[in-house]
């Protein structure tokens, strides 16, 4: 049914869009193509595991405690590593940011073993049923935590000053130094800002899918493509991409075979570098 897969591609979408905010955000500031943000996505995941197995926390209430600890996580590791390199080629901190996530992986690896870990939430059965459109209320709440998460973003960057930094700093590096803005503050602090967002999502897919050390490989070539497809550096880029891929993906199984789902995303990511290579909301700026 067309209306079920629509809903359900904005479920999708959604999980999509999460995962990608962060990664655009510290490519529209700092030109990284952070590798690792797999690896921060992961992390959140775990660690939303461990409150719910120990203390029965809901991943949805566990999203504050992940973005945290991320944010605390990746600010250090900008702020005293990744600084150092961070005006170097592009090249530089690619590999930096790999050689970041497998060793971030790896340590994951020691803690939790290569076991996959998941959590099923009293209500993982529940649905809203609407006529022949079901509608489950976990998905339902991916959605909705992932518009006020970005809405809650938006503010961030448009009404506090440390996000007028961000804005200024992406702007204008030489500029905003010269007025008297700590750059290399505010690229710890965006760093930080994006691994938290990461954090996020690594809490909103826990409910939905199995996770192991090594997800996080598998999560940043998606999160590229919703990026790319959005806009790199686009904050509302990533919804729109994400929400656009997820949607491409579930039609794409009620006329073609679901084994193509994603087939059909990357023409569509290769379609969008071809013809509109800015992404959908992207500017040449960005």
């Amino acid at each position: 049914m067309l209306l079920q897969a629509v809903i359900n591609g904005l479920f999708f979408g959604a999980i999509y869009a999460t995962m990608a905010i962060g990664f655009s955000l510290v490519w529209g500031v700092m030109k990284i193509v952070n590798v690792a943000h797999g690896s921060f996505i992961m992390i959140g995941a775990y660690i939303t595991y461990e409150l719910y197995r120990r203390f029965g926390m809901d991943p949805f209430l566990a999203i504050p405690v992940s973005m945290a600890v991320l944010l605390v996580l990746g600010y250090l590791i900008q702020r005293f590593l990744l600084n150092r390199i961070v005006r170097g080629s592009i090249f530089i901190t690619l590999t930096f940011t790999f050689g970041l996530q497998i060793l971030l992986a790896n340590v994951c690896l020691l803690i939790w073993k290569a076991d996959f870990k998941s959590i099923r939430v009293p209500y993982a059965g529940a649905a809203i049923e609407l006529g022949a459109v079901v509608i489950p209320v976990v998905r339902l709440g991916i959605l909705v935590s992932t518009l006020v998460l970005t809405a809650l973003f938006y503010l961030f960057m448009r009404k506090t000053k440390i996000g007028l930094a961000i804005n200024a700093t992406a702007f204008n590096f030489d500029g905003a130094r010269t007025v008297g803005i700590d750059v290399m503050n505010v690229y710890a602090v965006t760093y930080g800002v994006g691994a938290a967002l990461a954090g996020a999502a690594g809490s909103l897919i826990i409910p939905i899918m199995s996770v192991n050390p090594f997800t996080g490989g598998h999560l940043v070539g998606r999160v590229f493509i919703v990026a790319i497809l959005g806009g790199l550096g686009s904050t509302l880029g990533a919804l729109v991409g994400g929400l656009s891929l997820g949607l491409v993906e579930t039609i794409a199984t009620v006329y073609i075979s679901a084994s193509y789902q994603e087939l059909v995303g990357f023409a569509v990511f290769i379609a969008i570098l071809v013809f509109r290579p800015q992404g959908i909301l992207g500017k040449r700026f960005y």
